[in-house]
């Protein structure tokens, strides 16, 4: 199975989500014209959760389409966002990282979704810190395919 993952901020503006739609979307297709079935989203707020919905929207014509949430830690299933509760409601398999919170949780979970992917598409606006970047290099020191959405 051909897998996915995605990465990027968690503070992105309406504007930002409104130009990084397309993008998402043309390189999600081109996947699935690939033989990409299987796509993982970190479920948190932002990027993870606008790629998670576009997969959704193709999952809805192509039921080969399988979405997997990868959750840093067990307390983050009770996140009480109506956008998070309707993803996640709708996807295939969820993974929980940790059982407890700590600092490296969202880490792990990143390392989780790039090791268990092909390709990464990274939602960004390409700032050399953070967990974002700290996600596309650690995909590209495993020789894994990076597309960046610049937002």
């Amino acid at each position: 199975m051909k897998t996915c993952c995605f990465t990027g901020h968690r503070n992105i503006t309406e504007e930002q989500k409104r130009c990084a739609t397309d993008y998402i979307a043309k390189y999600i297709d081109n996947l699935i014209c690939q033989g990409y079935t299987h796509f993982i989203t970190g479920m948190a707020d932002g990027a993870d959760l606008l790629a998670a919905k576009i997969v959704l929207d193709f999952k809805s014509i192509d039921k080969e389409i399988f979405l997997e949430a990868a959750v840093p830690y067990r307390d983050r299933l009770k996140c009480k966002s109506i956008k998070f509760i309707n993803i996640l409601k709708r996807c295939d398999k969820v993974t929980v990282i940790q059982e407890k919170y700590d600092m490296s949780c969202f880490m792990k979970r990143n390392k989780y979704m790039v090791d268990n992917s092909d390709v990464v598409i990274a939602i960004w606006d390409g700032r050399k810190m953070g967990g974002t970047y700290n996600t596309i290099k650690y995909a590209e020191s495993q020789r894994k395919k990076v597309f960046s959405v610049i937002v």
